[in-house]
């Protein structure tokens, strides 16, 4: 069955950007912000959490003041800056938002803020090509929560169907398949991703393959 596509949302780190963000380190410092101040528990498995989950868990105790809020999301904030700056794009980026302008609306959702996101396409001259930037401070809960795919689709007032998203992490996969959103896996760790319980559509290791399975989605035909 022919159906067709209306917009694309891509994640930014490591899809659009080759980041130097350490989100590793990123995550263990604002874990252990937490469990010195006795919000969270020494034991918690991180391997199933984000910086962004461990944030929600924290304030899901109820024990956070908004002074302690305002300083956990300083540190991820110090990171993302650290690790946008000198950020090159990923191989094939251009050609693939030049092969896509005009045809659909190209957006980003990404749990970054907004500033670092913006400067960091800006320095890299690709801001223009984004019709929509939905950051953190847009969302009610980031991924691995659909909200800011939600956000996109409440805007653009299209169906999930009329949608693809891309991204190289499960977090990517979960928000949008739970936003009903068909989801392409770009560099991805499939066995993490299988892990929990995220299934592509397709896998992908040049941005340039998009054109061709939204061809084929397009007209209803086999991708893989």
């Amino acid at each position: 069955m022919k159906h067709k596509l209306k917009g694309i949302i891509f994640d930014m780190d490591n899809t659009i950007l080759r980041s130097k963000i350490d989100f590793s380190t990123m995550k263990k410092e604002t874990y252990r912000f937490l469990v010195l101040r006795e919000i969270l528990p020494s034991d918690m498995d991180l391997s199933r959490h984000t910086t962004a989950t461990v944030i929600e868990e924290a304030i899901r105790t109820n024990r956070m003041t908004d002074r302690l809020i305002q300083e956990v999301w300083d540190i991820p904030k110090k990171h993302e800056m650290w690790g946008m700056q000198g950020a090159d794009l990923e191989p094939g980026t251009v050609e693939i938002l030049n092969k896509l302008k005009g045809k659909y609306h190209i957006t980003i959702v990404t749990n970054n803020s907004v500033r670092a996101a913006e400067i960091a396409l800006r320095e890299n001259n690709v801001m223009e090509y984004f019709d929509r930037i939905v950051g953190r401070e847009m969302m009610d809960s980031l991924k691995p929560s659909p909200d800011g795919y939600l956000r996109i689709l409440n805007e653009y007032k299209y169906s999930a169907d009329e949608w693809v998203s891309v991204g190289d992490s499960w977090t990517d996969g979960k928000a949008s398949i739970n936003a009903g959103i068909k989801f392409i896996a770009y560099r991805s760790d499939i066995d993490k991703m299988q892990q929990m319980n995220v299934i592509p559509i397709a896998e992908i290791t040049d941005l340039m393959e998009l054109t061709n399975i939204m061809e084929r989605i397009e007209e209803g035909l086999p991708f893989r």
